[in-house]
């Protein structure tokens, strides 16, 4: 199928081939399901000792989990379609005269979590997108308020006069600095291009001196407008407490490159902060930045960017136009969506940063609904979906602030700046909808999915596009515990919207249908997997050490189908990673951390919503660390994971790594020694034991074999041998009277 204009496609769309199948396979597997879990229930009410009733709850609770899951799952494989543009017919459509504004947002907060020179890559590499220069407005919100990160822009600003023409007059599509001279390139243009790697590195080194420096010294300030612009940053201004600074390093109307083209605008921005007004982390940010392109740009569309997610196709923006000016799609139309992609990788991607689930198969089989979900960068959208829904329209506090406000003053002069401050102030949003109906949606740390969320169920579609060339690429953390305490704080944040008024399951299901409703049910309720993921790691094996047959023994008819179950849900997963172009040794990688999560992030996560649910203060908003340590980045390109950092998060890590290898080896011993009568029934508790074992061979080397830097530390090894322990302990006084019993 085809969107013509003027018998021109902009986009084409197809239906998956393994539609029919998904949908039969769903309803097989579920029948599945619900044999198992009403033999639970039979089970349950059968108990005849305290025991076998806790065991059998304990189960029928984690596969009641599992189901739903599954069920959720499911709707992305219900309608998945794949999607193509055409963006070189766009110029047979529509003058490029006539394109709509762009703002581009880009957010960064702490200049050493997320160093300046991603930030200034970022915003080179958009400023230098294939489309009019004089529509085009870049935003750099700095929630830090760092004058490091200033002068990391001031110092792009400069750059951008020589990379600019440089990038148009090549044809470069690499217009990213940094990722354009990590190739080797043995072209004609090599003179051109050791000259401007010179002022890159040049540059790199002045920006790199401040940030060690932490301060911008005097003989980098060269200028009248730098010294004014710097001289806010006074000893009462802190990360937390500081007045708002808007800086127009760029102006479209009057700075041209070195060749006398116009630049686009570049607009640096830090709200204002009050340690007695709450600032809503990101969301806050972004609203800030709504507001604030609002008075000075107001374009149509806008596209929001992480600091270290540089666009890797100077095209992408012609590309979001494709469905932007289809009228057709236009009237509902909220966002467009490009999947996250990622440099640097290891090959096996040990740490599953590459989340192709969650950025690229989902996303994918949510096309065919109501449309992909909102993944937090790499999004285009509509001025207009942030002010109620399409037939809903909820006007601003102010006539300045809707999207249909015509902009015809300068953006230097004073009625704009006096009023841009204003909007920016820390208590501007009191008593107004922002926040609540209009903007980005505060009431979840994952501000991305909660807003995008919101958008579908006022009534908006989105668009995922995936062309064949990246359209963004970012970076990645490192280290296992910068990946768990990322994965902790996703997962308090969509716990706040699962169990909100706002819940997928309820206000979901009856604003955007059931499928939908499921799809954003998936992602809300991840956390919750740490309950069946708990179970299996640990039950089963303090049973097997005690003796006691939980499962179906394998001559009997329900022992296949545990194997169905277990084979189905596994092969489906497989399928769906390697046909979405991912190896087996990723996949394998993959379905690891999903267990390393549920084991720590999701629990942890899970621990903190219900403590901050119960009233208890708990930790606020942690920026994942972008820097590269070297010996890190070293291990990390070996395959080998990182956990020299003492943390919670690898206790009961360590503690399933070491209850799973004693029961697998004890188990191996009762068969040696043939002392037990039930054997047989204890084939599937050594399988899941010998299936940990497997998954847990990266801890057993930080424990045992490795000594370097990246090993586990002593002392988690000592409390998570002590836990296991009293654990066993436990479990053995629990069981002790149940042994040799079946207590399934």
């Amino acid at each position: 199928m085809s969107s013509n204009t003027h018998g021109l496609p902009l986009h084409t769309h197809k239906p998956s081939r393994r539609t029919t199948a998904n949908r039969i396979f769903a309803v097989v597997y579920g029948c599945a399901t619900l044999a198992l879990i009403s033999h639970h229930a039979l089970s349950l009410l059968n108990s005849t000792t305290l025991t076998s009733f806790f065991i059998t709850l304990t189960f029928l609770i984690s596969d009641s989990i599992l189901a739903f899951m599954f069920a959720t799952t499911q709707s992305f494989h219900m309608r998945p379609i794949y999607r193509k543009e055409f963006p070189e017919n766009l110029k047979r459509v529509v003058e490029e005269s006539d394109f709509p504004a762009l703002d581009v947002f880009i957010s960064t907060a702490d200049p050493y979590k997320e160093p300046p020179m991603n930030v200034v890559n970022t915003a080179l590499s958009v400023m230098a997108y294939d489309y009019p220069t004089q529509k085009v407005s870049v935003y750099v919100s700095d929630d830090g308020g760092s004058a490091l990160t200033l002068f990391a822009l001031m110092e792009a600003a400069k750059f951008a006069r020589h990379w600019l023409p440089f990038c148009r007059n090549n044809n470069i599509v690499d217009c990213s600095p940094e990722a354009y001279f990590a190739i080797d390139r043995d072209s004609h243009l090599s003179d051109q291009v050791e000259n401007i790697k010179v002022m890159y590195k040049r540059m790199e080194v002045r920006v790199k001196n401040v940030i060690e420096r932490g301060k911008v010294a005097q003989e980098y300030i060269t200028g009248e407008e730098e010294i004014q612009a710097f001289s806010k940053w006074t000893k009462e201004f802190t990360r937390q407490d500081h007045p708002t600074v808007i800086q127009v390093l760029l102006e479209s109307n009057k700075d041209k490159d070195i060749t006398g083209n116009l630049m686009p605008n570049l607009i640096y921005v830090s709200r204002e902060k009050s340690k007695t007004s709450t600032h809503h982390f990101k969301a806050g940010a972004l609203n800030v930045l709504l507001r604030v392109s609002a008075i000075m740009t107001n374009a149509p569309i806008i596209l929001t960017l992480d600091c270290d997610m540089h666009s890797n196709d100077p095209q992408t923006a012609r590309r979001a136009l494709c469905y932007i000016l289809d009228p057709e799609v236009q009237p509902k139309l909220g966002y467009i969506q490009f999947p996250q992609l990622f440099r640097g990788i290891n090959k096996n991607d040990i740490y599953a940063c590459e989340h192709k689930r969650l950025f690229q198969i989902d996303p994918m089989g949510m096309n065919g609904l109501s449309g992909s979900n909102h993944l937090g960068t790499g999004c285009f959208f509509t001025r207009r979906a942030f002010f109620g829904g399409p037939s809903n329209f909820l006007p601003p506090e102010i006539p300045q602030l809707s999207p249909n406000n015509l902009v015809d003053k300068h953006i230097w002069s004073s009625e704009v700046m006096e009023l841009a401050y204003c909007v920016a102030a820390c208590n501007y949003e009191n008593n107004t909808n922002w926040g609540l109906k209009i903007g980005v949606r505060y009431g979840s740390l994952v501000e991305d999915y909660f807003t995008g969320y919101r958008l579908q169920c006022e009534g908006w579609k989105s668009i995922f596009c995936h062309p064949d060339r990246a359209a963004f690429y970012g970076d990645i953390p490192i280290n296992l515990v910068e990946v768990l305490n990322q994965n902790k704080r996703w997962a308090i944040g969509l716990l706040e919207v699962a169990f909100s008024k706002f819940s997928p399951i309820t206000f979901g299901t009856r604003a955007m249908g059931p499928l939908m409703g499921l799809a954003y049910a998936h992602s809300g309720f991840w956390p919750i997997w740490s309950i069946p993921i708990i179970s299996y790691a640990f039950l089963p094996q303090l049973t097997l050490l005690n003796g006691v047959t939980i499962f179906p023994k394998v001559s009997e008819p329900w022992f296949l189908l545990y194997v169905y179950l277990f084979l189905g849900a596994y092969i489906q997963d497989f399928l769906d990673f390697v046909l979405a172009g991912g190896t087996f040794y990723r996949w394998w990688n993959d379905q690891r951390m999903w267990i390393i999560r549920g084991l720590s992030s999701y629990l942890f996560g899970l621990i903190e919503f219900l403590l901050k649910y119960s009233g208890i203060s708990t930790h606020g908003f942690n920026l994942t660390s972008k820097v590269l340590d070297e010996d890190q980045r070293k291990r990390y390109e070996q395959g080998t994971m990182e956990f020299g950092i003492p943390s919670p998060l690898f206790v009961p890590l360590t503690m399933a790594a070491i209850v799973n290898l004693v029961a697998f080896a004890w188990g191996h011993v009762e068969v040696f020694r043939g002392t037990s009568n039930n054997l047989e029934g204890l084939f599937v508790q050594m399988f899941i034991a010998g299936f940990g074992v497997v998954n847990c061979i990266p801890i057993y080397e930080a424990i045992i074999f490795r000594s370097d830097g990246g090993k586990i530390p002593r002392k988690t090894c000592v409390v998570a041998t002590f836990l296991a322990f009293l654990l066993y302990l436990a479990a053995h006084v629990t069981l002790r009277n149940s042994a040799t019993k079946n207590v399934f």
